[in-house]
């Protein structure tokens, strides 16, 4: 759309900033390549952990929540849900996991793009979901003090259809012309279509789900092992700034990509420091016990709690933490600090193994 009618201004000539980061993601997509190829077995913790973190992550920004317990068992469908908000996070489980396993085989096309949408209200019944949006929309942001402000405006519901398949449009054509990095054009896309907002609601979920997918579509892997939406959440204010810097002017096509894609970019970047992180902790068998050992013997703090070692380790059962923690008791490695759910544990030592 807006942005794919002149990407020349916008990435004919990049800043410094923005060369660093794709030199630097293309260097670690190289050795995400190596590692994947020669450890695999090590990648499966981190697959479940990521799918976790997405579905808690990305719902968690639209201020959609549930227990940690109950999204590990809709994320591993070992559960129905009780209510909207479960129900919420199981359609965008759903839709990941539609991406994770047939993304490179989907035409990226929008009438995919309202299939997708469909999905992730499967389980809400709502029966605007897979269409366009019939009405105007707002996007608007409550201050502290209770003012209401006007984020940005979106494309309105009768121009949306042309919007949407301009979009694509214009994204299948800068694709074939092969002039800009895919990564580039991906931050673009995302940029555009929250600016449409074709949907009536679940637009920013989608928005994410979508980016995962081109990124996936362009060789980029490390959304599968580390969770991207959990990195924006982590940086919610930052994400809405570059937002709202990278949206003026969008409308008459004088808006300036670079806020946006720097953030963008630095969100793939940040994933991949994530992954090299891990993977040096997650490796073959024992990889469970490794996270768990690995957030205690890195804590800034002697003192920690079962719930910060659960963050560290989701997808761990709680008795397999509490086994892991037994024995690094009977280790002399930590002792507890008190009994029960809310029971603290303090570090002896750092030399855990």
């Amino acid at each position: 759309m807006k942005s794919f009618e002149d990407l020349e201004k916008h990435f004919g000539s990049l800043n410094p900033e923005l060369v660093r980061s794709l030199t630097a993601i293309a260097e670690a997509r190289g050795r995400e390549e190596v590692f994947r190829h020669q450890t695999p077995s090590g990648l499966d913790v981190l697959r479940e952990i990521a799918i976790i973190q997405s579905a808690e992550a990305s719902n968690a920004i639209e201020n959609i929540r549930a227990p940690r317990e109950r999204i590990e068992a809709l994320v591993t469908d070992k559960t129905t849900p009780q209510n909207r908000s479960e129900q919420e996070i199981a359609g965008y489980r759903y839709v990941l996991d539609q991406i994770h396993a047939n993304g490179p085989d989907m035409p990226f096309e929008a009438p995919v793009v309202l299939q997708l949408h469909g999905y992730l209200s499967r389980f809400t019944g709502d029966s605007t979901s897979g269409r366009w949006k019939g009405l105007d929309n707002v996007v608007e942001e409550q201050h502290p003090d209770g003012t209401v402000v006007e984020r940005f405006r979106p494309v309105s519901a009768q121009e949306t259809p042309a919007a949407m398949d301009g979009l694509h449009a214009g994204f299948a054509r800068a694709k074939g012309e092969d002039r800009h990095s895919h990564l580039l054009l991906t931050a673009a896309y995302i940029l555009d279509f929250l600016v449409i907002h074709p949907f009536r609601d679940g637009n920013g979920r989608m928005a994410r789900l979508l980016g995962l997918w081109l990124l996936y579509n362009g060789g980029c892997e490390v959304g599968r092992y580390i969770s991207l939406e959990k990195l924006i959440e982590e940086s919610k204010e930052t994400y809405y700034e570059a937002l709202a810097k990278s949206t003026v002017g969008w409308h008459e096509a004088t808006h300036d990509l670079r806020p946006w894609t720097e953030y963008f970019l630095g969100i793939v970047l940040a994933a991949y420091a994530e992954f090299e992180n891990r993977t040096t902790v997650v490796n073959g068998r024992g990889s469970k016990r490794a996270l768990i050992v690995s957030f205690i013997r890195s804590s800034l703090s002697d003192e920690f709690a079962v719930s910060q070692v659960r963050d560290a380790a989701p997808g761990v059962s709680a008795a397999y933490i509490s086994k892991v923690l037994g024995e690094l008791k009977d280790a002399g490695a930590i002792a507890p600090l008190g009994r029960g759910r809310g029971a603290r544990w303090r570090r002896l030592r750092r030399d855990i193994s």
